[in-house]
């Protein structure tokens, strides 16, 4: 996994906790799965994670940040394990990644900053650059991996390959985030192997009954 550590901007210029920036988010997250998004309040967050409000504000302007980074963090812990094959690696990554989703506090999170960003641009910015960019790492790192193996052809062309990295990211968080939030169905290893058959062959790989 790429070596990947959260940092917020540090308003005030003081040294950064890193025992208080651990127990804000996981208090945040403890509210969210207690409480939803809707009654979840800074106030409420500092006081779980037993830290003056100031502290807290010191750190994140708003609730909508504070989330984001919350959720970050758990997204962070998702690795790219080398299987021995391309198929075997994504597999791996979409049952983690699946697996994420199916925790309380990620998909309350989830879905409610994702549903606030449609009329936030700010929010929208900060979902990309706090856990969509970053998420893309493992992309890119797979596609080498691959490309070493033999696998993957290398691509001559950064722009093309910079796109078709966006594509391969956008394909399989957008199919298994459909499954787990929109239709609510199981990601198990059955339809990771589908769907991994699928994105590495094409079309052509779907095979009649």
């Amino acid at each position: 996994m790429l070596s990947r550590s959260h940092r917020s901007p540090n308003r005030s210029g003081r040294p950064r906790s890193a025992a208080a920036d651990t127990a804000i988010l996981l208090a945040t997250r403890a509210a969210l799965v207690e409480l939803g998004w809707s009654k979840l309040s800074m106030g409420d967050v500092a006081a779980r994670a037993g830290v003056a409000k100031t502290t807290l504000y010191r750190r994140w302007a708003s609730k909508n940040e504070l989330v984001v980074d919350a959720v970050a963090v758990l997204f962070d812990e998702i690795e790219i394990h080398d299987r021995g094959s391309l198929s075997a690696d994504i597999e791996g990554v979409v049952l983690q990644f699946a697996a994420l989703l199916e925790r309380p506090e990620t998909k309350t999170a989830l879905m409610a900053v994702v549903a606030e960003s449609t009329r936030d641009d700010a929010l929208r910015d900060r979902i990309r650059t706090a856990i969509v960019d970053r998420q893309k790492g493992l992309v890119l790192k797979g596609r080498e991996r691959a490309q070493a193996r033999g696998e993957l052809a290398y691509e001559s062309d950064p722009e093309a390959a910079a796109r078709n990295a966006d594509l391969i990211f956008d394909v399989i968080a957008g199919a298994v985030v459909h499954r787990t939030l929109v239709s609510a169905e199981r990601v198990d290893e059955d339809w990771a192997r589908g769907f991994t058959l699928l994105l590495v062959t094409g079309l052509g790989g779907i095979q009649g009954p």
